[in-house]
């Protein structure tokens, strides 16, 4: 049986006092609460085959310690109802994505084939009317086997390991890029490769060259509607280039990719440092936008824009766009001194008008003790704090920079934590997990703390076309009682709503929100 429930709420204006406002138009859904079998899982994706089913794979654990089992598969009806799953019994170590295309589901995993000494893609395959696995060898490099062969952690690279790979989705999800950087004999390999989502090959490109000097760390990709394009940007570690003291070690690049050849374009403005990059095509042109810096800190002074020639990269134009003083104002109240840094980029929505809504989070690594198991070993611990929004209008320049304060930490799964953004129209919608109350900080700022643990509530803040904010409790913890893994959202641009799955222990719940 599912619910429906509609909000009015009081909201507070961050950039002045607290106000009363229009109704955030969000309404949300709740399937029934049912219970699983498996305590210990992550979810490895969430899709859609576009008959109003959503197709939702988890990867669960056990052992001791921890260690993948098997991937679980369920199909929820477009009411949110289970409908049907089923336990695919295989425990792949390092299964790297999933997806849904023409009724099938593909998992794309790594395995290392000891017979052959060599790496291998491998795509496990099954209608989804009749679960039935196959598999199909995607990609096989000869290489030895080495520790950590996916390069996951894209701000720590390890380049001397002898393998590294990545894989890389668009943002529609109709194509991936893999790379593959390892040795043949004495010499450095570095291989590109374009796939649709129907598995079919694009292209393979030998870019060998240009990793004599460099080290290629990529972090965002854009793709041609006919998939004949690739655009890779990321940073280019120079490996024996002397550095003075003003310089940093890397440089942004974009890469152009066809079956033809390559072409790059660097980014390296005298005293400029380009920071989270990210290619956009709209309609026939080529954007760029991110974060720069006045030094190598990566203490961010504002927004980048670059507008390039879609085929040759020569720029055309570009701006750099300061933090505002109400941007700073959002951030630090009337503290000095104040730095902005660590901001990976999250999202970017294109409005009618091709002004660009770019999002981003203050994200960082510690390090802590932990004496849960009775002695104290050092552990990582994942800080998703601050996010940040800005609206550059259709030439570059920026209309307005704005501040979200909130701090949240983990050292486990990341999905309770983090943020989804959606764009509609003019407007942004964020939704988080947070404690009951925000907590004010100031006479015109509100602080959302990490409280996904204890109570379950998902906030929902707008960001409207002149970006004012305003935020509502949507769901709270009398009416879902299990965290809800708020950064793993399925996003239905088409029909405005976004899928979110909760769990806890051995009990799951689906919510469908709606963005009216």
């Amino acid at each position: 049986m599912s619910m429906t429930k509609g909000f009015v709420t009081m909201v507070l204006m961050l950039a002045g006092a607290l106000t009363m406002a229009q109704d955030i138009p969000v309404n949300y859904n709740l399937g029934d609460n049912y219970s699983d079998r498996y305590k210990y899982s992550t979810v490895l994706t969430i899709d859609s085959p576009n008959n109003g089913q959503t197709v939702l794979v988890r990867t669960y654990y056990g052992g001791f310690p921890l260690h993948p089992k098997g991937y679980f598969i369920e199909i929820y009806d477009e009411g949110l109802n289970l409908i049907t799953d089923y336990n695919y019994k295989y425990a792949g170590d390092h299964m790297v994505d999933g997806f849904v295309k023409n009724g099938q589901l593909y998992l794309l995993e790594l395995v290392y084939h000891y017979d052959r000494a060599a790496y291998q893609y491998v795509v496990h395959h099954s209608s989804l009317e009749s679960f039935s696995f196959s598999e199909t060898i995607l990609l096989s490099i000869p290489s030895k086997e080495v520790l950590n062969p996916l390069a996951v952690n894209k701000y720590n690279r390890n380049f001397g390991n002898g393998f590294s790979t990545a894989t890389y989705f668009n943002d529609e999800r109709s194509a991936f890029a893999i790379t593959v950087h390892f040795r043949e004999g004495r010499e450095q390999k570095y291989e590109v490769y374009l796939y649709g989502t129907d598995l079919k090959p694009q292209f393979a490109y030998d870019f060998s060259s240009e990793v004599e000097d460099k080290n290629y760390a990529f972090e965002n990709i854009e793709v041609s509607k006919d998939l004949k394009t690739l655009y890779m940007m990321g940073k280019a570690y120079f490996k024996k280039r002397r550095m003075d003291a003003t310089e940093r070690r890397f440089q942004y690049e974009l890469v152009r990719f066809d079956a033809q050849g390559h072409k790059i374009q660097e980014f390296n403005d005298t005293g400029r440092f380009p920071e989270s990059l990210k290619p956009i095509l709209v309609d026939s042109s080529l954007k760029i936008v991110g974060f720069y810096a006045d030094r190598k800190d990566n203490r961010y002074n504002g927004l980048v824009y670059f507008e390039l020639d879609k085929d040759s990269l020569a720029i055309s134009s570009k701006k750099y766009n300061a933090f505002s003083q109400q941007f700073m104002k959002d951030k630090f109240g009337r503290e000095v001194d104040t730095e902005v840094k660590n901001l990976i980029f999250k999202d970017v929505h294109l409005t009618p008008d091709h002004n660009i809504l770019f999002s981003a989070e203050e994200y960082f690594v510690s390090k802590g003790e932990d004496i849960s198991s009775g002695h104290t070993q050092i552990t990582e611990r994942y800080h998703y704090n601050d996010i940040v929004l800005a609206k550059l209008n259709a030439q570059g320049d920026m209309e307005w920079a704005r501040n979200i304060n909130k701090t949240e930490v983990t050292q486990g799964d990341a999905s309770y934590a983090s943020y989804t953004a959606f764009g509609k129209g003019e407007d942004m919608y964020f939704f988080i997990n947070s404690g009951e109350n925000p907590q004010k900080i100031g006479n015109e700022r509100i602080l959302f703390k990490q409280g996904y643990s204890r109570n379950p509530n998902m906030f929902v803040i707008k960001v409207n076309a002149e970006g004012n904010l305003s935020y509502q409790k949507l769901v709270d913890d009398k009416e879902v009682r299990l965290p809800i893994m708020v950064s793993r959202a399925y996003i239905d641009k088409s029909n405005d709503n976004l899928l979110f799955y909760a769990k806890r222990g051995t009990k799951k719940q689906m919510i469908r929100v709606l963005v009216n």
